[in-house]
């Protein structure tokens, strides 16, 4: 892992397949830093465009042994890690992969630990979410650890992809009037993502006696009214009509963002949960140590025009669903042999054109979100709203970027598993379903100097019902994959080359 003659401070950035930890390891290396990234599977990162400027740690934070390897000569270690999900274990599991971690950079001789955390409510332990209790905790356990460690305490973060952005942007956008929960005239403190990386990066500079806990926010204190407000404002849309009301619990209100937004209800629990009480710095310290740029902190509402921005010119570098984790390595892949796991339905098209494979590949990779599926959009739409009435996340986490996708991202209710340019793409579904489901399309040329497109779909079911599930949507596969496979080569056949091969590599902010 490391360098030849690189005798520069190494920084080890955990979550860098998050939507923080991805901006930050390139705002590292504009800086000049030497990155080493912890990465359970690397080949998630491949498609960064810093993905050739680091070094890369397999391994797990919860596994002493890996992580050990991985803080092997680190000087200051970022961690990135927090689970949006809740459940009995939440608490537990963050408390000893955070204790696994601090342990891990004792023995490793770390000099610096720098912690994004949530900033807590004023209120005792008790009574707040499991989620924010539990970020609390893992500061408390960071800051135990011996060495210098700063914790950032951030409320919302403002900028494109983040899943607090995400919420805000759908409810304001689709609901022109709506009646609210009362937790809409919480007050807190956005802060944009851009501020909260010059925040972590100057962290790790800061000298090894001030190891504290900073609050850190941007310089509005706004209502979650008054947010929906100024992003119509800064979105151009008429001023919205809220009423709030004292009736939709947490519960009933993650139901609703659940409805409304991209944002699954599982996800958007514990992010309602924190709007329940004030979330505002309750000390500046931090201006002490880290003096605002000379324009000053970002303001909401330019915080949200520039996450627009990047939205409309499709730079989001990444999202709040990228962070997902996929699906366990003992369960089988699409290309296992049929005995791999038991049964294997499967539904192949192999359809020959004369766009070169570059045309092709072009019109795969483009594949989901706006851009839809090549057929029966109907169909698709009916399956996206099932999947959201039983708890998934239906068709609305739409993809980052409407031309290029990268390994690991979510598109709609896929996650994109393989990706080789431009021979194969393969998405698993992220659907509920008895059973798990790949999409693969593969590109290859052929002998008349056009190329060749193999779609396969593949269901592994479980149990009964997995084979019930099969062969009850078999009938309308005939009105979806082979329309799918004619329309990407169609699509291919008017692609111009020239857009077909260029590839983005724009670090968004």
């Amino acid at each position: 892992m490391s360098a030849v003659n690189d005798d520069r401070p190494i920084y080890l950035v955990t979550g860098a397949t998050g939507y923080v930890g991805g901006r930050l390891v390139g705002y590292l290396i504009s800086e000049g830093a030497r990155v080493r990234v912890l990465a359970r599977h690397p080949e998630r990162l491949r498609d960064f465009p810093w993905a050739d400027q680091i070094e890369v740690a397999v391994g797990d934070a919860g596994d002493p042994e890996s992580l050990r390897a991985a803080m092997a000569g680190v000087n200051v270690a970022y961690y990135l890690l927090h689970s949006l999900q809740e459940g009995k274990q939440l608490e537990y599991e963050e408390g000893r992969i955070s204790q696994n971690f601090a342990n891990c950079a004792k023995e490793a001789g770390v000099q610096r630990i720098v912690y994004l955390g949530g900033l807590a409510p004023d209120i005792a332990a008790h009574k707040m979410s499991p989620h924010m209790r539990s970020r609390v905790d893992v500061g408390r356990i960071l800051g135990e650890s011996g060495i210098p460690t700063i914790e950032l305490r951030a409320a919302i973060i403002i900028g494109s992809g983040s899943a607090s952005f995400e919420m805000l942007r759908y409810l304001t956008e689709r609901l022109p009037a709506m009646i609210t929960p009362r937790w809409v005239r919480t007050k807190t403190q956005p802060i944009a993502v851009r501020d909260v990386l010059r925040y972590l990066v100057k962290a790790a500079q800061l000298p090894p006696e001030i190891s504290r806990t900073f609050d850190i926010g941007g310089p509005d204190v706004l209502s979650y009214q008054d947010m929906m407000q100024g992003y119509a404002r800064a979105a151009g849309l008429p001023a919205r009509l809220i009423l709030p009301i004292n009736l939709l619990s947490p519960r009933l209100s993650s139901h609703w963002v659940g409805l409304v937004t991209p944002v699954p209800r599982a996800i958007a629990r514990p992010l309602v949960r924190s709007l329940k009480h004030p979330a505002i710095c309750r000390e500046d310290d931090i201006k002490q140590y880290i003096p605002d740029p000379p324009d000053g902190l970002i303001p909401f509402e330019k915080a949200v025009s520039l996450a627009l921005t990047r939205v409309r010119e499709a730079q989001v570098a990444t999202r709040w669903s990228s962070a997902s984790t996929p699906g366990a390595p003992s369960e089988p892949l699409s290309s296992d042999p049929g005995w791999a796991g038991g049964t294997l339905y499967e539904d192949v098209r192999v359809l020959d054109t004369t766009a070169t494979p570059e045309q092709l590949w072009a019109a795969v990779d483009r594949i989901g979100g706006a851009n839809g599926w090549y057929s029966a959009s109907l169909l698709w739409e009916v399956r996206g709203l099932i999947d959201r009435a039983f708890g998934g996340v239906g068709l609305r986490r739409g993809r980052r970027d409407p031309n290029h996708l990268m390994v690991g991202e979510a598109v709609d209710f896929w996650r994109v598993e393989e990706r080789i340019v431009p021979k194969q793409l393969r998405l698993r579904a992220e659907m509920k379903m008895p059973g798990r489901a790949w999409l693969e399309f593969n590109v290859s040329a052929n002998e008349s100097g056009g190329s060749t497109l193999t779609q396969r779909a593949v269901y592994w079911p479980k149990g009964l019902t997995g084979h019930m599930y099969w062969w009850s949507v078999a009938p309308f596969h005939a009105f979806v994959f082979p329309p799918m496979t004619r329309h990407l080569v169609e699509s291919a056949e008017s692609t111009p080359l020239t857009h077909a091969t260029k590839e983005s590599d724009t670090i968004g902010l």
